[in-house]
């Protein structure tokens, strides 16, 4: 294939989290915010660039994609190939504690900036068809929009079925990239975004270095690794099978606390798990 697997893990952040071309998740913000006019992202500085993995098997060393514009909000962009268990608190924890973090105590309230999470499913989450969703928090009773500075998207990759000839948005273009580019030869006729451009120039394998090449492969094969021994330790549900699942999943550098949620054991037996691991 002339592309990459953009939902794998390296390859999505050396194409959304490349601190010199922040063209590609300037268009891909726009779109997916729904921002027009004077209220369009004209500029981002990326908090955690891309690197590649120092190992084979460790994950790239950033969790997601984060930014800021220049107006000081904040966007962290997260693809999530597989739903574990307490998905829906870590990302509301991480999106609190993203807005929080932005003042020191007894600093002044309104220096906050709005936090956008945006999350690309590879599963299906919630129960409704549609495959964009936006969540905000509003009154229940009135539903008065009154605190807006903590918002989230979601994309459920699944969901959306459209064909090349039926794309029409530019956020159902870069939908179409995210989910089908590993499938194509050529870079879709009707694709007259540059950013968008430039993510697909960005997922050609000629592109890429040998040593990205192989990163890219090895990420693959950890994440199919990890979904096969959580699989086999489900159903055998035993600790040997956890432990194994830990044992990847360190490799991936995930927190106990995420490990935790995944294996469904207490943090405290967890971490002691790792500490004989190490």
């Amino acid at each position: 294939m002339r592309f990459v697997d953009v939902k794998n893990d390296v390859a999505f952040r050396k194409i959304f989290g490349n601190e010199h071309k922040t063209q590609i998740l300037i268009s891909f913000l726009n779109a997916i915010l729904e921002l027009t006019g004077n209220q369009q992202i004209k500029e981002v500085s990326i908090v955690n660039p891309y690197q590649l993995p120092r190992v084979r098997g460790e994950k790239a060393s950033i969790i997601d994609v984060r930014a800021i514009d220049k107006e000081g909000h904040q966007f962290i962009v997260e693809m999530q190939v597989a739903s574990v268990d307490g998905f829906d608190k870590r990302i509301q924890y991480y999106t609190c504690r993203d807005y929080s973090m932005q003042i020191d105590r007894g600093e002044q309230y309104p220096l906050l900036k709005p936090t956008h999470f945006i999350g690309i499913l590879d599963f299906n989450f919630f129960e409704s068809a549609d495959y964009l969703s936006h969540h905000i928090i509003v009154n229940g009773k009135t539903y008065e929009h009154k605190l807006k500075d903590i918002q989230f998207r979601f994309i459920e990759l699944r969901k959306f079925n459209k064909e090349i000839h039926q794309l029409q948005t530019l956020i159902e273009k870069w939908i179409f990239f995210i989910k089908n580019a590993e499938n194509l030869d050529v870079i879709p006729e009707n694709i007259d975004d540059e950013g968008l451009r430039e993510a697909y120039n960005d997922a050609e394998k000629h592109n890429w270095t040998k040593e990205e090449l192989k990163n890219y492969d090895n990420a693959s094969i950890a994440e199919q690794d990890a979904r096969g021994k959580l699989i086999a330790a489900k159903k055998e549900g035993k600790i040997e099978g956890k432990i194994e699942v830990i044992e990847v999943c360190l490799q991936q550098n995930m927190s106990p606390e995420t490990i935790s949620e995944l294996v469904r054991l207490p943090v405290n037996e967890v971490q002691k798990i790792i500490r004989n691991l190490k």
